[in-house]
């Protein structure tokens, strides 16, 4: 199976729980970032803000990850402490509640950053 060129070709190919998990990471994460358009970077989704990336996600095989999500200051950090993993990603294990609200707040905050 060749790579997927588009983010509909990804979740295409995952299995429900992941594809379902994922498209709604996906919304969140758009909802944060108004005007983003979406590509496929290094084999996973990506939402671009103009030529910059904003934020990468992708499905694997317990979770659904963010990447790259910086340190942020304050509550949003408290927030977002809990699900990371490793110094810049933020992994949503499926099975749990997701926090939607959150990973659109994450979203919002990178695209403040990269503004």
């Amino acid at each position: 199976m060749s790579a997927p060129s588009t983010v509909e070709e990804y979740l295409a190919a995952l299995p429900e729980e992941a594809r379902a998990v994922l498209a709604e990471v996906r919304a969140a994460v758009l909802r944060g970032m108004p005007g983003a358009t979406e590509t496929i970077r290094y084999g996973m989704p990506a939402a671009m803000l103009g030529d910059r990336y904003g934020l990468h996600f992708a499905a694997w095989k317990k979770h659904a990850a963010l990447y790259p999500v910086p340190v942020f200051d304050g509550d949003l950090e408290a927030a977002v402490a809990p699900y990371r993993s490793g110094k810049d990603a933020v992994h949503l294990r499926y099975g749990l509640p997701l926090p939607v609200d959150l990973v659109e707040r994450i979203a919002a905050a990178v695209a403040d950053r990269r503004g």
